[in-house]
């Protein structure tokens, strides 16, 4: 049996590169657009999943949890497809991924929040009916400043997760890194290098994030031990070689 070598010709990639950047810069505003709007979204979702009335508290349970529990790639293809079915009106396929997208994100991060609300200290909570806070002017200065930094590293891998899964929005046609990269290899049957690129572009910008997320991670992690806690390291703590956990 004879082994075919295969014969890298990268000249592929840097003669396409600019097309691939531009599918690059679809999938950053995507992006973008659905990590702004379900940061917003989820503040509303978490304070009515913690509703003290129950329908109000099941339908937001509910919303989260047909979200959390269904593939994204099926919330893309029903709004793509079946949406346009129910109100009769046709869905460009970049409005359709911002759609699907926020609306699944919103639902985690929905619970990201109600996580860190429900972490507030309850004494901070009955400081600010003592000095005759409004139920707004509580949530607004004590619950979520307090929420959003205990529950960062949450959001920010979130976040990652839905950079990274702004891939499955070529299945819809929407012209993003990936949807440029499948053009480019059928088109040159150089599936090899162009896919390759692709991933390292998702990586190149993806790992600095990741990095980041894991020194936040640590010094929340060192005030933590240095308070008197006895907390193990994450795992996306010990994810950078040379790096340790300081324990007072």
């Amino acid at each position: 049996m004879i082994l075919r070598t295969y014969e890298f010709d990268w000249t592929v990639v840097s003669s396409n590169f600019p097309r691939l950047l531009q599918g690059l810069e679809m999938t950053l505003i995507i992006a973008v657009i659905v990590i702004v709007l379900s940061m917003i979204l989820a503040v509303p979702v978490a304070l009515l999943r913690m509703s003290n009335i129950e329908v109000i508290r099941w339908v937001a349970q509910g919303y989260i949890e047909i979200f959390r529990c269904t593939p994204l790639l099926v919330q893309l293809f029903w709004v793509y497809y079946a949406m346009p079915t129910l109100t009769g009106i046709t869905i460009p396929g970049e409005i359709s991924a911002v759609i699907a997208l926020t609306l699944n994100l919103t639902a985690f991060m929905a619970e990201a929040y109600r996580s860190g609300f429900q972490a507030v200290p309850i004494e901070q909570i009955e400081a600010g009916k003592m000095l005759r806070l409004t139920s707004w002017q509580r949530t607004r200065y004590i619950v979520i400043p307090q929420a959003l930094r205990q529950q960062l590293p949450v959001i920010m891998s979130l976040d990652i997760s839905l950079f990274k899964d702004t891939a499955l929005v070529s299945t819809i046609a929407v012209a993003d890194l990936m949807f440029t990269a499948n053009k480019i290899a059928s088109e040159s049957y150089r599936a090899l290098e162009i896919l390759t690129t692709a991933a390292l572009i998702y990586f190149v910008i993806a790992f600095p994030v990741s990095l980041i997320l894991s020194k936040i991670e640590r010094n929340m992690m060192n005030g933590d031990l240095r308070g008197g806690g006895r907390k193990k390291k994450s795992i996306a703590a010990q994810m950078v070689p040379g790096t340790k956990v300081q324990v007072a």
